[in-house]
């Protein structure tokens, strides 16, 4: 009798020590992402990652971030592998992954509804083969909003009377120079580091930038009582999660993808509250009449640019399949160059 209550006991003890052991248990190793944030530790990229690698140990990934505030330094020590992950600009993925890489087309989502149908198929299982590239994946794109024009001129009001005036560009995106070179603009090279203070101190007319970058760069110094922002997004910029396949389980790529998708409508609603905080009195409002002949000469671009090998012709196929099924009768839809 003492022999079978013993045993009884062990078992019951064996099961209660069974069902206290969480599901998910986080590997001891830790793995780095380099997280880019134009704020350091105090910026809003720092603090999404936190979120992230609270997601990442219930995938059973034990996650520390590193934040950089000079994205290229970011970029260059996830390709010497000095991280095993890395949020940097689709801009600046690019050169891990082409296919993400060209979301951050000029014109190709043209709005935030548009940007939202393109991560849902980002999380799709389906396009997991085009996320990976060597050793690298992309576990997910984070929209940080539209890049609008700004101007140190309301007078500078089309394309046609930005022929001549000085622009801004990002001196490793080359594809940035030659769309201004296309417009008959003159570019100027600059880094993040340098990018606002060139619109700040007169050094350029012209900058595309999106609103969360408004007050971090102080760029309503440049915009100073003369200036505008064109409402009229140019290009949707995203962030990119990426990392070196070898170092995280198989399944971790699609369950990042998914949490993302799922964060959308926080991203955006951030990035609303931002651009609802920007004086009403600096917006300038593109006439309607006007958009039709702004999207046909960024289409333009698209295509020449993707000849040039600059963005992937498979996404500019799928960025098309997306504007076309929002609007069907659009001029594009019934085209077959892009």
């Amino acid at each position: 009798m003492k022999r079978a209550v013993f045993r009884a006991a062990q078992t019951l003890m064996g099961l209660c020590f069974l069902f206290s052991v969480p599901v998910a248990h986080a590997d001891s190793r830790q793995l780095t992402f380099c997280v880019w944030d134009i704020l350091g530790q105090q910026g809003d990229a720092t603090n999404m990652m936190k979120d992230y690698v609270l997601a990442a140990r219930a995938w059973g990934v034990n996650i520390v971030s590193k934040s950089y505030t000079n994205e290229g330094i970011a970029a260059d020590d996830f390709k010497a592998g000095q991280c095993d992950g890395a949020l940097i600009t689709g801009m600046r993925a690019r050169q891990f992954n082409q296919f993400t890489g060209s979301i951050d087309a000029v014109g190709a989502v043209p709005s935030y509804t548009h940007m939202r149908d393109v991560i849902d198929l980002l999380a799709n299982p389906k396009l997991a083969p085009r996320l990976a590239s060597g050793p690298y994946e992309v576990v997910g794109a984070i929209p940080v909003g539209a890049a609008y024009a700004f101007v140190n001129d309301r007078s500078i009001n089309s394309l046609a009377k930005a022929a001549g005036k000085k622009v801004a560009v990002l001196d490793w995106d080359k594809s940035q120079a030659e769309m201004v070179k296309i417009v008959g603009a003159v570019p100027v090279a600059a880094d993040l580091t340098s990018y606002g203070g060139k619109f700040n101190n007169g050094q350029v007319d012209i900058l595309f930038a999106p609103i969360p970058l408004y007050k971090p760069m102080e760029l309503y110094k440049g915009l100073g009582t003369k200036g505008g922002i064109a409402r009229f997004p140019v290009i949707n910029l995203t962030l990119q999660l990426l990392i070196r396949k070898d170092k995280f389980p198989p399944t971790f790529g699609q369950k990042s993808r998914t949490y993302i998708s799922e964060q959308v409508p926080r991203f955006f609603g951030m990035i609303r509250n931002m651009e609802r905080e920007v004086d009403s009195k600096h917006w300038m409002h593109i006439p309607l009449s006007d958009r039709d002949g702004y999207e046909k000469i960024m289409r333009e671009m698209r295509i020449h640019l993707t000849k040039s090998g600059y963005y992937n012709p498979q996404m500019m196929t799928l960025l098309k399949r997306v504007r076309c099924k929002r609007e069907p009768d659009a001029a594009e839809c019934s085209l077959t160059d892009e």
